[in-house]
């Protein structure tokens, strides 16, 4: 998970160096270049999956804090393209059905990384310092999990999608605090991509079971253009 923490980080840092030293411009409009960073509670959600002939498990991921930063320029007014990475380290209690018996528990420890492009559509009325967005998003999910008593592991790399609504408020015209909601998911990662499993590798997989996070935060916003 270092390793996968380091290479988020630097795709990350390599995107926002880039596209900040870049100006953007049509005619007498300048274009926008602003670097999002992100902080928000993400609530929890269930998930379930048959992962061999007769054997269940089903958990909740647990909610907790997500964290990130994204890119963001404007293609034309109002509209934007943004460049987004977003993690949250969190725990994920299971049990196991086996026989007719939930016989087995198990707590591990998961990391919810997000690699996401999308476009963002902004809203202002001429002299409010008041800018509504909505947005989606599509990429990656990178899910990894550790159960801390046995040591097994487990990570896949699934679709994900997201979308997101909410509104920033310029303190001056070149920070503003961002206030938003967000709907995020990795589709198919709970058995057809990462096995929680007590050890070994699964077999035999008949479900999937896909993880959705709804969050609530915001962060600020720092536009690099003025």
């Amino acid at each position: 998970m270092k390793k996968i923490n380091l290479l988020m980080g630097a795709i990350a840092l390599l995107f926002a160096s880039s596209l900040s030293a870049q100006q953007f411009n049509t005619g007498s409009y300048k274009k926008q270049v602003r670097i999002n960073l992100y902080g928000a509670y993400a609530f929890e959600d269930s998930f379930d999956s048959y992962y061999d002939l007769g054997d269940y498990y089903q958990g909740q991921l647990q909610g907790g804090f997500m964290y990130g930063a994204g890119v963001e320029f404007e293609v034309k007014p109002g509209s934007f393209v943004e460049i987004s990475y977003q993690r949250m380290d969190s725990n994920a209690p299971t049990q196991y059905y086996n026989g007719g018996f939930f016989d087995k528990y198990a707590d591990f420890d998961v990391a919810t990384n997000y690699l996401m492009v999308g476009g963002n559509q902004s809203f202002r009325r001429a002299g409010s310092p008041v800018e509504g967005f909505i947005g989606g998003m599509l990429g990656i999910g990178i899910i990894g999990i550790d159960n801390p008593e046995t040591n097994f592991s487990d990570s896949a790399t699934k679709f994900a999608w997201g979308i997101k609504g909410g509104m920033t408020y310029w303190a001056s015209s070149a920070v503003g605090i961002k206030m938003q909601a967000q709907l995020l998911s990795v589709t198919q990662s709970v058995g057809g991509g990462v096995y929680f499993g007590t050890g070994g590798v699964s077999t035999g997989l008949s479900s999937y079971s896909s993880i959705y996070q709804f969050t609530l935060g915001g962060g600020l916003v720092f536009n690099l253009t003025n």
